[in-house]
């Protein structure tokens, strides 16, 4: 579930609607009307759970295929769309929503033999397009999701050129399936070399120099796997370009758990392979380490570290021949050490770089310009922010800090490699925060100044927007932190609030452009973004704090981070809305079914609901080690305390609340938000007409990347139906 917009057409047109008045009269016979839910059938199922006698009753939804679930799906289809159609400021919306993407955004360019590799969106483009910059400073497309399908239904997925960069392995998935399509270009003609290889999802692709030869994963045929298991059982391969990718050599997975991911790295001069592995997302890692110089075409890997052990483990032979090591272990927060490749077991770990009390260390990139005095850059977040500082590579003492352009994210830290002249000082730093399109700058080690080097492309209407962030107290007392958008930097009275929030898989929501949130706050309202615990914004205890048994700290974390907005007079509990998506639509679904009164609506977007049957579905047996499991009878009590389909009570005012699903999805089932809206439907004493209960659905779109058009429609239903919910006028 790894970090994560919307339209109906391939381009994005504003359609021509009657005058503001007649929008507001169409609104106002909609909820003067009685608004009719589709009926759907409560069938008596109630089984015996280790001793809880858990109801099911709308089971029959899970079927996608049951005509009474096609029916159910199409009548829902009508009543959302009549509903969001009607909402005012959905024009205002949609073209704030348009304006803000119309700024694109750019990446930081990957140095491969002097060429630059990076993506650019232009305005008016559906998705980045990825260019090639030559040593002598022209650009040429080398990408363009658009032209491989004018449809707008392919995505590209990931791309990694070679050492050399004259080639490029990139992969592309169609219709939101995540399937992750692999060719191989020849970056020079364009020319495609080989491809498509399937069944490439989440593989990294790991050049050998001499570009003919990379490690990838990828999975076993389906005829290979056991009924259900065809999205599991991955494999590492060696793979020579051109090759039947039936006859690569088979170097790791075989016999362990069917449910591993893995990763792979290759040192710069070819020497050493590193594979990391851990089972599902369980955040507990396996290391292995091979040296390729070693006589055989497989490589013979010696296992560093197992997941048994329980901490996190990232690993990597650097440029220096010692093999680096981001790890967990006796540090929470995360520390680097450093080591013989030939000797790389835990005890013969060095620190280098310790852990410190109140950041988290991301990651570390090798600098060298050439002078024979190489350094190590240090990404760090300090309370979800960035800092970036250099460090000696021998003692791991701090020699300089990067300046950064404010409170914001780094997303890249790219150097150029040894083929390059020119540019060896020079640090490209991928940036971005809440109202700063995604852009590079780039820093000089010669003046320790940091510059911009590329803009987004675009322009855009930014609206002037204060940035703060805040700290309350949790139940339990916890100190949390909290991202606040506003006009102004205190309450000047009660606004409309839009908070959202994630909370799971140690993933962490960091300043990042948000242009739903700057058209929320264009509009006068305040956007807010809690760092709950669950999430890893302040390392792995803040994670571990936020699962499993101790999940409800997630909810608790959000609803205090709700109390605080009234309390300090940002908002009401009538002028406040959430939204959430994957295991964020969990949090927010836990939040309407915990605490009905303190939200006024809620946007729901593929979201996990039914937590004890999840793990039947798609990827769900992957994310038991971080939600347990229903087989267990301790588990399943964790589980049974907070699912929200399980906590649906009759007769309860529940508010306004809208499911958004994509039946693409190959992560979250779809089943998850049909249940839930039915069991709400059923359930909700709440007016209709006034706090309505409405599933979006859409066709041939996933759970990851999509086209600005569909993220302009999706954020213009939400938009609307939360504004409208809540009292503020978008336009």
């Amino acid at each position: 579930m790894n970090r994560v917009g919307f339209a109906e057409d391939e381009h994005f047109k504003i359609t021509e609607r009657p005058c503001e008045a007649r929008i507001v009269a169409e609104v106002t016979d909609v909820q003067a009307a009685h608004l009719d839910y589709p009926g759907a059938d409560r069938d008596d199922i109630v089984e015996d759970l280790h001793g809880h006698q858990v109801a099911d009753p709308y089971r029959w939804l899970e079927d996608p295929a049951d005509p009474r679930t096609e029916a159910w799906s199409a009548a829902q289809d009508e009543l959302a769309r009549t509903w969001l159609d009607a909402l005012p400021g959905r024009d205002a919306a949609a073209q704030r929503m348009q304006s803000l993407l119309s700024a694109g955004s750019v990446s930081a360019p990957a140095w491969r033999a002097g060429r630059a590799f990076f993506t650019r969106r232009e305005p008016g483009q559906e998705f980045p397009v990825l260019h090639v910059r030559e040593p002598d400073g022209t650009e040429r497309v080398l990408l363009d999701p658009a032209q491989l399908d004018p449809s707008g239904l392919t995505t590209l997925d990931t791309w990694s050129p070679s050492l050399e960069g004259d080639r490029l392995a990139y992969q592309i998935s169609v219709g939101g399936d995540e399937e992750s399509l692999l060719h191989v270009m020849d970056v020079a003609t364009g020319e495609i070399i080989e491809g498509p290889i399937d069944r490439c999802r989440y593989s990294a692709i790991s050049w050998l120099p001499g570009g003919t030869e990379y490690f990838y994963v990828r999975r076993l045929a389906p005829e290979l796997v056991p009924e259900g298991e065809q999205q599991f059982h991955r494999r590492v391969w060696r793979h020579r370009v051109g090759a039947d990718p039936d006859q690569d050599l088979l170097v790791h997975g075989e016999g362990l758990d069917h449910t591993y991911y893995y990763g792979t790295r290759v040192s710069r001069d070819g020497r050493w392979l590193v594979v990391e592995g851990s089972p599902g997302t369980a955040r507990r890692d396996s290391v292995w380490i091979a040296d390729l110089a070693e006589d055989g075409a497989v490589p013979n890997l010696r296992q560093v570290v197992d997941t048994s052990d329980g901490y996190r483990v990232g690993a990597w032979v650097e440029r220096d021949g010692r093999l680096y090591v981001l790890t967990t272990l006796d540090a929470p927060r995360w520390r680097l050490c450093v080591a013989d490749p030939a000797r790389p077991e835990p005890a013969n770990w060095t620190e280098l770089i310790g852990e410190e009390p109140d950041s988290v260390l991301e990651a570390v990139r090798w600098f060298d310009s050439g002078d024979d005095d190489p350094e190590l850059v240090v990404l760090r977040t300090r309370h979800a922010v960035s800092e970036v500082t250099l460090h000696d590579p021998a003692t791991g003492r701090q020699t300089a800090e990067v300046p950064l352009p404010g409170t914001g994210q780094v997303t890249a830290l790219n150097v150029v490699d040894e083929a390059t002249d020119r540019d060896r000082d020079r640090l490209w730093i991928g940036w971005t925060d809440f109202a700063t399109p995604p852009c590079v700058h780039a820093y000089s080690r010669d003046t320790g100044q940091t510059t911009v080097d590329r803009q987004a492309p675009g322009t855009a209407e930014l609206p002037a927007v204060h940035t703060q962030q805040v700290t309350y107290r949790s139940l339990d007392g916890t100190p949390v932190r909290m991202f606040l958008l506003s006009q102004a930097a205190e309450p000047d009275r009660p606004r409309s609030v839009f908070m959202t929030g994630y909370g799971g898989f140690s993933l962490s929501r960091e300043p990042g452009y948000t242009p739903s949130a700057l058209a929320w706050v264009a509009a006068g309202g305040v956007w807010a973004l809690p760092s709950l615990r669950g999430g890893g914004e302040e390392g792995e205890q803040w994670h571990l704090a936020g699962m499993r048994e101790q999940k409800q700290h997630t909810f608790d974390d959000f609803h205090a981070a709700a109390q605080y907005l009234i309390d300090e007079g940002w908002t009401t509990s009538d002028q406040l809305a959430i939204s959430g998506g994957s295991n964020g639509g969990l949090l927010v679904g836990a939040a309407l079914t915990q605490r009905p009164e303190l939200y006024r609506a809620v946007v729901c977007s593929a979201p996990l609901l039914d937590m004890v049957r999840y793990e039947q579905f798609l990827l769900g047996r992957t994310w038991n080690d971080e939600y347990g499991t229903a087989d267990d009878p301790e588990e399943l009590g964790w589980l049974l305390s907070y699912s929200p389909y399980h906590h649906v009570t009759e007769q309860t005012d529940y508010p306004s609340v809208l499911f958004t699903v994509f039946e693409s999805d190959s992560r979250v089932d779809p089943n998850h938000a049909r249940k839930m809206c039915a069991a709400l439907q059923h359930a909700t004493s709440s007016d209709p007409a006034k706090r309505p209960v409405l599933l979006r659905r859409e066709t041939e779109v996933g759970h990851g990347a999509r086209s600005v058009s569909r993220t302009v429609g999706l954020a213009t239903d939400q938009l609307a139906f939360l504004a409208e919910a809540t009292g503020l006028a978008l336009d």
